[in-house]
């Protein structure tokens, strides 16, 4: 099966991490520890494939997360692992009628956020007879974020755990006793040569008072690469973004006082292409599915050590190379900054970065409406005469999707598709703004 699932993911090779957790994973107990990018993901889902029951119409793995965004990229990664095993993911801003009737024909593979997670056990939504294997992913973030007696309220009624997981990018001091983690098997890469990211840090001197107008040009001298600015707080995030665009940069924002909706956008429209900047708190420095960043921004430096780690572990990933620019003003001290930044200097002609090559369509019609990805293709290449190439990433949630489609043809393909029908229904098709 794992043979298979590695067929499917489209990887030729498990890393070393994937292999020592594999190997683990089998015996005992498990702590796994990695960084930011690693695959641990894989390092923990390849294991419960062969624990996993066909004859058992019950939830028998448990996976809690810190995040809905870790939750949903957790349940994508298992889809495309083929196993024909049922999976769903429960999370806070998604609906609990949808979640609800989702559980009424119980998954083998359940995977949520810790509140989400102790409502439906408390309205006894599933079943816990069955769970024999408890994941605990990025658990250090979980308890930062305050889950700990959601965590043990879900730990405490699931009667019959064989197998604990326990997956951190940082190392804990002691691990609670509530996750009921006994005499562990610990896989530690933190420290590892071969996961340490090929990234360079630099730095930018700026006033105080000209530290906006120095993002703008750091911005213009990078161009539309992949890029995260990060800031310490949400207005923070806010006020750049509306100076920005006042600049004429074209950007998102992501952070935790946005609905759910428009979260998911903003990383979708990130993920495709059609944004190459998002501005963003700490909410984006783990766990979220955006591959490819070549170029990490602190636009205020972390308040520790371990936010500047996970910021930039969004960059570096997985032997590739990055960039970490620091916005510093004279004054600010570097006090858990072991190696010195490089000293950048900025152009003084400033060109705005040319517009990205891709632009977002949306679908009015997901899952529940039985479309799929094939059904979107079809469309997109014989109504909307998209030649293979002008057609990106689709994104199919659960009542809309997304599909990148090449700037310079999309409003010709929102024209041809005025009329169209998508399985024998017409549904709203425009740009996505």
């Amino acid at each position: 099966m794992i043979k298979k699932a590695l067929e499917n993911l489209k990887i030729n090779a498990l890393n070393e991490m994937q292999h020592a957790a594999l190997n683990a994973a089998a015996k005992s107990d498990m702590i796994l520890l990695a960084p930011t990018g690693s695959g641990k993901t894989l390092g923990f889902l390849l294991p419960i494939l062969n624990l996993l029951d066909a004859n058992i119409s019950q939830v028998q793995v448990l996976i809690l997360v810190p995040s809905r965004e870790l939750a949903l990229q957790i349940e994508q990664v298992f889809k495309t692992i083929g196993s024909g095993f049922k999976v769903n993911c429960c999370y806070g801003g998604h609906s609990t009628k949808i979640e609800k009737n989702n559980l009424q024909q119980p998954p083998a593979v359940l995977i949520g956020t810790p509140g989400r997670l102790a409502y439906h056990l408390r309205n006894g939504n599933f079943a816990t007879e069955a769970i024999h294997t408890l994941i605990l992913d990025e658990f250090d973030k979980a308890l930062e974020f305050g889950f700990q007696t959601d965590m043990a309220a879900i730990i405490g009624q699931i009667p019959h755990l064989k197998k604990r997981i326990l997956t951190s990018a940082t190392k804990m001091q002691q691990i609670p006793d509530f996750t009921g983690v006994n005499n562990p098997t610990v896989i530690d890469f933190l420290t590892n040569k071969t996961n340490i990211p090929d990234l360079k840090l630099k730095a930018v001197i700026a006033e105080a008072a000209d530290k906006l107008d120095t993002l703008f040009a750091l911005i213009c001298k990078i161009g539309s690469k992949a890029t995260l600015v990060f800031c310490n707080h949400r207005e923070a995030v806010d006020r750049i973004s509306d100076l920005l665009w006042d600049r004429g940069i074209v950007h998102d924002v992501f952070h935790g006082g946005m609905e759910q909706d428009d979260r998911e956008r903003a990383l979708l429209k990130f993920r495709n292409g059609s944004h190459r900047l998002l501005i963003t708190t700490d909410l984006a420095s783990r766990g979220l599915d955006i591959p490819e960043i070549e170029y990490v921004i602190h636009y205020q430096l972390p308040h520790n050590e371990e936010a500047f780690v996970h910021r930039n572990g969004r960059t570096a990933r997985m032997h590739a190379k990055g960039t970490s620019y620091l916005i510093l003003t004279d004054d600010e001290k570097l006090n858990y900054i072991s190696q010195k930044p490089e000293i950048e200097t900025l152009p003084d002609k400033l060109t705005l970065p040319a517009p990205a090559p891709w632009a977002t369509l949306y679908i009015a019609a997901g899952k529940k409406d039985k479309v799929n990805k094939v059904d979107i293709v079809g469309l997109l290449l014989q109504k909307g005469k998209l030649a293979k190439d002008d057609l990106g990433l689709i994104e199919v949630l659960d009542h809309s999707s997304y599909a990148a489609v090449k700037r310079d043809q999309i409003e010709k393909t929102v024209q041809l598709l005025k009329t169209e029908k998508i399985k024998n229904k017409k549904v709203k098709i425009e740009i996505s703004r």
